[in-house]
Order: structure tokens, then sequence, then C-alpha cells
């Protein structure tokens, strides 16, 4: 049993749900949604090459989760480097069939955002908020290839990545707080540990400012009805207070309660833009 939750917190299931999750609200951004085949078999792409970027990046991380998040599968010896790389080469291969069977372009983006995800976890952690926008991209991409399951792409969609972008780029900013003293011996070059805690709370608010600023346009520009209002004047409150919170209380364990709560308004935020489009 040990071995099997090992496995299943490896790959953050909820982090993969999410993912799955967008490329259905990717789709439904652009066409009245339909559960189809494709539509399936995106849920399935997302979900298994987010589980395999996980497990992969545990993989490299062990020695600096030994002393940031040393009860994390690996560290806490649930499952051993060589069991989680084997178990991440067969979710990409799930992943790469899913895609396949989908369609060409999808399979491409598919092949994009695998590359885009192992560059960072190979080269671009160490690079500080660089770093931050490859993991931002791979977090928006399954909006644009849920649009591509349906064969299309919309203005919607390109603004909901826009926000989703900023947004998840402030979580990671606020990242770098929570693991700062590993970063720190392993010389990653985050905005916490090159310019301090309370400069890298700043910026992640200022990502998530513009985030909120943008998110009335869909609304304004008339490409989403008025079900998109009470959910996002929720997740732009909930993220303002995020914001504040964490500008007046940048410490570890504060960060750490941010981060995870962004979660929460992420989640708010697809459901705006899901009812917008009904």
């Amino acid at each position: 049993m040990g071995k099997l939750m090992g496995f299943l917190q490896l790959i953050r299931p909820l982090n993969c749900l999410m993912m799955g999750f967008a490329v259905i609200v990717g789709a439904s951004l652009v066409s009245p949604l339909n559960f189809t085949t494709n539509l399936l078999l995106g849920f399935v792409t997302s979900f298994s090459l987010t589980a395999a970027s996980m497990a992969i990046n545990d993989y490299y991380d062990r020695e600096i989760d030994a002393i940031n998040e040393p009860n994390r599968p690996i560290p806490r010896g649930d499952v051993n480097p060589k069991e989680a790389l084997i178990f991440a080469v067969t979710l990409t291969i799930i992943g790469l069939i899913a895609a396949f069977e989908t369609n060409m372009p999808s399979l491409l983006v598919a092949v994009i955002a695998l590359i885009i995800s192992i560059t960072y976890i190979t080269k671009g952690k160490g690079t500080g908020l660089p770093g931050n926008f490859l993991v931002s991209a791979t977090v928006v991409i399954p909006f644009v290839y849920g649009g591509l399951t349906v064969g299309q792409i919309e203005t919607s969609t390109l603004l909901f990545v826009a926000i989703a972008f900023l947004s998840n780029t402030g979580r990671e900013v606020t990242k770098g707080i929570v693991d700062v003293e590993g970063d720190r011996t392993h010389n990653i070059k985050t905005i916490a540990v090159t310019y301090g805690e309370r400069t890298a709370a700043a910026a992640a608010a200022v990502f998530a400012l513009f985030a909120v600023c943008l998110s009335p346009l869909p609304w304004l520009w008339g490409l989403v009805s008025d079900y998109f209002l009470p959910p996002v004047i929720l997740t732009d409150i909930g993220m303002l207070v995020s914001s504040i919170m964490l500008l007046r209380n940048y410490s570890r364990k504060n960060a750490k309660r941010i981060k995870n709560l962004s979660l929460v308004w992420f989640t708010t935020g697809l459901v705006a833009f899901i009812l917008g489009k009904m």
C-alpha cells in the first residue's frame, strides 16, 4: 500500500485532473461541449503527460526535495528513482498514443508541451523567472489543446490562456519563497533566492494583478455570458486577498498556504469560463 500511495502522490493527481479538465475547458470555449472520443483522448493526453512531468520532476529533484520536501515519495523511500523514471516513461507513452489517436495537430502540440516540460525540469529550473515562464507555458497549453480537439481556437481561448499564464507565473514565484532554502543550496536563481522573499512576494502580486486586470475583457467584449461574472468576481477577490496576505507575511509557511490556495482560484476561474460559454 505504501508503494501504491507513493506512485499516486508522485503524480500529484489533483494537478493532473486540473490539466485534464483544462482540455475540456479549452474545447468548451470554442464550441458547445460534446463529450466526443477526441475530447476523452485529449483528457487522457493531458492527464498522462502532466503525471509524467511530475514524476520526472521528482526524479531530478530528489536531492533538493530531501531538504525542501522530505515527505515526498522518493525522499521518503516509498518509490525509488529508477521506478519513478520507468513510471514516467510509461505515462509519456500513454499520453503520446492518445494524442496520435486524436489528430496530428494535437500530437504536435503534445510533443511541444513535453519538450517544454522536460526543458524546464532539466535546464530551466536554475534560471528563475524564465523557468517560471516555462512552467506557465505547460499549464496553458492544455487549453489550446482542447480547442484543437474540436478543430479551432478563438479569442476567448487566447484571453483565458493569457490570464492563466499570468496567474500561474505568480504562483510559481510564490513557490520560490516556499523552496528558498533548498533552491539556495543548489544555486537555483529564483526571485526569492536572488532578490529576497519580500521582492518575490511583490512580483507574485504584480502577476496576479495583471491577471485580474485582464479578467473582465471576455465579458466586456461580449465573448461570454453574464454567468461568467459571479465566479470570476470571486476569483479576482480571492487572488487580490491572497496577494495582500502574501505581501503582509512572506514567510515560507504562509507562502505555502497561498500557493495551495491559488489552486482554488484557478478552479473558480475555470468554472467562470465554462459557465460564460453556456
